[in-house]
């Protein structure tokens, strides 16, 4: 479980498609090996533990629910180890279940803050409404806008250049986890309201 609070920007040192190494720093302070760490929005188990990194094992669900298939050598993920009983959670309770892909169609100043537009797949659309919570490549963030097929958010400068939000631009996928309470609540009405269109 996260709080979808990014600690830093990690490198990606080597990846075939099963076995993912990371450069990183801060991250590697308590970090043993069969933990969950967040890695752009997927919940991964640390495997081996490297000098100045880690390895983690992507399965191929993951590889496709995520943007992992675009992963390069050199390129940026966002890092968040697992919660703490009794810390804080300043962002929102994320699992690292990547839901699907969503398509960035905008990126434009708006004051000292930056709007970003997205096109999630049509089935997730229904989870995502305004003023709510949403995990982008691992981000907790909040929706500003909803639209029948779209929907914005708004990001200061610090988590555009501490995040992959810095490094991505209209056209990019990104990987999206919707909050869970609204999926639970879905099932656990369904039977009531299937039960009332009946009778």
């Amino acid at each position: 479980m996260f709080s979808g609070i990014v600690e830093e920007l990690g490198e990606v040192v080597g990846f075939d498609g099963e076995r993912l190494e990371i450069k990183a720093t801060e991250v590697l302070q308590d970090l043993e090996v069969s933990e969950s760490i967040n890695v752009s929005g997927a919940c991964l188990t640390v495997i081996e533990s490297l000098e100045g990194g880690f390895v983690v094992e992507v399965v191929p669900e993951t590889v496709l629910r995520t943007n992992f298939s675009e992963l390069t050598v050199g390129g940026k993920v966002n890092l968040e180890r697992s919660l703490r009983f009794g810390g804080r959670v300043g962002g929102h309770i994320v699992q690292g279940h990547v839901d699907g892909l969503a398509e960035i169609l905008s990126m434009d100043d708006d004051g000292n803050s930056i709007r970003i537009w997205f096109r999630p797949p049509e089935p997730i659309m229904k989870y995502i409404v305004e003023k709510g919570f949403i995990g982008i490549d691992g981000i907790s963030l909040t929706v500003v806008d909803v639209t029948d097929d779209s929907f914005s958010i708004a990001i200061i400068p610090y988590t555009r250049e501490h995040t992959t939000l810095g490094e991505r631009n209209p056209g990019d996928s990104v990987n999206i986890e919707v909050d869970i309470t609204a999926k639970y609540l879905e099932k656990l009405a369904k039977p009531h309201a299937d039960a009332n269109a009946a009778g």
